[in-house]
């Protein structure tokens, strides 16, 4: 069985998972939990992952793996509801993009309830926590 090649592209401050305002979005690191995710699906699914709080490297991340990879898992943290150029990228590319956010953001700021992403993203995941990310890989199995 041929595995399908997923990357999870984290934005800005994520690297701070663990630590940065567990109330919202826990005390896991985002390593801890990608350890998780590759024994529960590493036998149907090569999962890649890639952090960058640099708007460019993430556009430059897209563009690379955007017309070769099967899917990506995309929280693009603050630069959701700002990055123009992050929605065009996601529209530039033949891979599939589900949109991914940690909090429920509709239940937060007035300004995190719109996103650049959103329109062209095949889905979008909010509020499941982490398990958002165990969400948005079933969908590529």
């Amino acid at each position: 069985m041929v595995r399908k090649k997923i990357l999870i592209l984290n934005g800005p401050n994520l690297n701070l998972l663990g630590t940065r305002e567990p109330e919202i979005y826990g005390a896991q690191t985002f390593e801890q939990f990608l350890e998780i995710l590759q024994d529960k699906f590493g036998d149907q699914l090569d999962i890649s992952y890639f952090q960058s709080n640099e708007e460019g490297a993430l556009i430059n991340k897209l563009h690379e793996v955007g017309f070769s990879y099967d899917g990506i898992l995309f929280n693009a943290g603050g630069y959701t509801h700002t990055s123009v150029a992050l929605g065009d990228a996601v529209a530039a590319i033949k891979t599939p993009v589900i949109e991914i956010h940690i909090s429920n953001v509709h239940a937060r700021e007035d300004f995190r309830h719109h996103s650049y992403l959103s329109p062209k993203a095949k889905g979008i995941i909010v509020g499941f926590g982490l398990r958002g990310y165990e969400l948005g890989l079933y969908s590529f199995i």
